[in-house]
């Protein structure tokens, strides 16, 4: 039988932070989609000029499926969702299985982590070398992302020392 130590208060305080700030910047994302598809005029907040706008960005083809799902189903399917959808289900699971303190739950974390920051590099590369624009918010979650990697492999390193067989 194993005993595992107590999560560190830094981790539950940066894990929370992080995932509601996810969460806050995932939902303002899917109003801005939503908003700007319902009117055109619409601006958002970040949107400030021609290459620093958010709005463009979400209502492009990679802001939704990643700009991959349109390749499997039609464009308009049930399966081809903002990837802001993605987002509040990523920030929820990394919230709610960021608790448990279980080996399985960390090797989660960390690969659906890494997962997430595959997405941010290649999201990013869109950005920059397709779109020609700069996202506030989008560069805010390719942030929240790489930190909730580097704190889930914390997580997995600590339940793999920590771990002390008993009797």
């Amino acid at each position: 039988m194993a005993v595992v130590a107590a999560m560190p208060k830094w981790e539950r305080t940066v894990r929370v932070f992080l995932c509601i700030f996810g969460l806050i910047l995932s939902v303002y994302a899917l109003h801005v989609e939503l908003s700007r598809e319902h009117d055109p005029a619409y601006r958002a907040m970040c949107d400030l000029g021609e290459s620093v706008s958010c709005s463009k960005v979400f209502t492009s083809r990679w802001g939704r499926g990643f700009g991959l799902v349109q390749f499997f189903v039609a464009q308009d399917s049930l399966l081809n969702q903002p990837n802001s959808i993605l987002g509040v289900i990523f920030y929820t699971l990394q919230l709610g299985l960021g608790l448990s303190l279980s080996k399985k739950a960390a090797l989660f974390l960390v690969l659906s982590s890494w997962v997430s920051v595959a997405g941010s590099l290649y999201l990013a590369s869109i950005l920059a070398f397709v779109l020609g624009d700069f996202c506030m918010v989008c560069v805010s979650t390719y942030l929240v992302n790489f930190a909730l990697l580097y704190t889930n492999l914390k997580r997995r390193n600590a339940i793999e020392g920590k771990k002390v067989k008993a009797g």
